[in-house]
């Protein structure tokens, strides 16, 4: 039965893919971060422009398949009213991939600086976080470029278990560091990804005070009322604390595999 690629492939270039078929023409230019799209994939040649997909079908939820479509968000007014830590700033500014040995990137610092003695005062630290796929939705892309049907509808899915060990495991170092700082760093998500954290990983959500120096902003997809061209906004859900304490002892300490389980699997491989 022939399959209508719309119904995967959501965003191109921050536009309705129904619309943005032509990403060449339009220079492959991200309205997000104002410069060429930098995602690619192997299979594709030259930019991988798609923002936006199903996760299943019709019903399902659409996700974020590149972290730069968070930027589509007033980010630093969502910090600044619901994670900054103490007085409010006077010169709130936003600093881009900061790096540090032993540390790595943090996709943006809102810091709080003071031009008349080029101090810094408080800061958080932001890592905005996508999903990746497992197969690929590939073809359904080509087949929206060329305004054609697929055959079939393309096996892929989102890989969940890569993405919660890759980015829990830097935010409980992050933390870790920020905490000594006496600031935080806000996890940038979706609340589908969130929830997928939860269900493996059971730490504490705590109100947003001192302790909690790590905070996850949770945000899902909502249609732009009067679009009428089925445009999409990130609206922000909820906000949550945490610890890198808490996030450490609920990776260490999940509930174990039963061991007759495990030793079952042992023998099979004896066979």
């Amino acid at each position: 039965m022939p399959f209508d690629p719309l119904e995967i492939v959501i965003e191109i270039l921050g536009e309705p893919a129904a619309t943005m078929r032509n990403p060449v023409n339009a220079g492959y230019q991200c309205p997000f971060i104002n410069s060429v799209c930098v995602k690619r994939s192997h299979r594709v040649a030259g930019p991988y422009p798609v923002c936006t997909i199903r996760t299943g079908h019709r019903t399902a939820d659409l996700i974020c398949v590149c972290p730069k479509r968070f930027y589509g968000i007033d980010l630093a007014s969502d910090i600044l009213k619901h994670c900054w830590p103490g007085t409010p700033p006077k010169n709130p500014t936003v600093v881009h991939e900061i790096k540090m040995k032993g540390f790595g990137y943090v996709d943006f610092v809102l810091a709080d600086i003071d031009p008349a003695t080029n101090t810094v005062g408080n800061f958080v630290s932001v890592e905005l976080q996508a999903v990746d796929t497992t197969g690929s939705f590939e073809k359904a892309y080509s087949a929206v470029l060329n305004s054609q049907m697929l055959d079939s509808r393309p096996a892929y899915g989102i890989n969940w278990a890569n993405v919660r060990k890759r980015y829990i495991t830097q935010l409980v170092t992050k933390g870790f560091f920020h905490h000594h700082w006496k600031s935080r760093i806000v996890a940038v998500i979706q609340t589908s990804l969130y929830n997928s954290f939860r269900s493996h990983i059971h730490f504490d959500e705590l109100p947003i005070t001192d302790e909690s120096n790590i905070v996850f902003m949770l945000y899902s997809y909502q249609p732009v009322l009067g679009s009428g061209t089925g445009e999409q906004q990130l609206v922000l859900d909820r906000v949550v604390g945490t610890s890198h304490a808490s996030l450490l002892t609920g990776v260490l300490y999940r509930q174990s595999p039963p061991r007759a389980e495990f030793c079952e699997r042992i023998l099979a491989k004896l066979l």
